[in-house]
């Protein structure tokens, strides 16, 4: 038979047979005398086959591998590998459904339901008061809360939480106050430094020694929340989307703050 003819048999366009032929997984055969390809029932037997493991979930490559030959994998072996790679499919999914109705269930406002629940409940308690900075701050928490990974995510709001702390609130409302001060001012006025230590000193001990450790001295800033990178690849992509948002004076501060912590360390 001819491929129009092997292809309506199979239920499939003539164009996906030469697909098959090019990704090896139909072989080409004999043609006759005019050019014209002649299919056998064999070839038939061979696309439904194909068909049949596509339509079952399987890859191209896996589907090629499966009727390389008779050494290698049977079909039954090759839909149980199917069968579990669906089932870890499920699983995944079903804990992705389970995050999803826990952030619907709770009322925490926008951003903070997007946010782990130790994460929102720190940025419930720091302050906020109309600076820059501190927003800035919030969406730097919520970003790195975002892109560590599940298991670690409550580690973060744990060094934070002293911050929230009443005297160290009021602390962070001055600091806030006086990093927007410093847009448009030259980085060496002498209020850069002064400042640069103020917030070493602000910073609990264990989050100032992680901001060292993935920050180093040449690293960018991090604002008076104390919010560290969740790697140091990813940390300093992220440290250079913040210092983009910052005049040349605030980002000698918390240049000269990295200097003090790595000098810490």
């Amino acid at each position: 038979m001819l491929i129009g003819e092997l292809a309506a048999l199979a239920g499939v366009s003539t164009r996906t047979v030469r697909h098959y032929h090019h990704q090896g997984l139909l072989p080409e055969p004999p043609r006759l005398a005019n050019g014209y390809r002649e299919y056998r029932l064999r070839d038939a037997v061979i696309l439904a086959r194909v068909r049949r493991l596509a339509e079952l979930g399987l890859s191209l490559p896996e589907i090629r591998d499966a009727l390389a030959d008779d050494q290698g994998k049977d079909l039954r072996e090759v839909l149980q590998e199917l069968d579990a790679d669906l089932a870890r499919q499920q699983e995944a999914i079903g804990a992705r459904r389970a995050g999803l109705a826990a952030l619907l269930a709770r009322e925490d406002p926008i951003p903070d339901a997007m946010v782990s629940p130790e994460m929102a409940a720190v940025l419930r308690d720091l302050p906020a008061g109309g600076s820059r900075f501190a927003e800035l701050d919030r969406e730097l928490l919520t970003l790195v809360d975002g892109m560590t990974a599940p298991p670690d995510r409550a580690a973060l709001p744990a060094l934070l939480r002293p911050l929230t702390e009443p005297a160290a609130l009021a602390r962070a409302h001055a600091l806030y106050r006086r990093l927007d001060e410093l847009d448009g001012v030259d980085p060496g006025d002498p209020r850069v430094a002064a400042l640069a230590a103020d917030l070493a000193a602000h910073l609990p001990a264990d989050m100032a020694a992680l901001m060292a450790e993935h920050l180093g001295p040449a690293g960018g800033p991090a604002p008076p929340g104390g919010a560290g990178p969740s790697g140091d690849g990813d940390g300093a992509r992220v440290m250079e989307l913040l210092s983009a948002e910052m005049s040349p004076a605030q980002a000698e501060v918390f240049r000269l703050l990295m200097v003090t912590l790595t000098g810490r360390g």
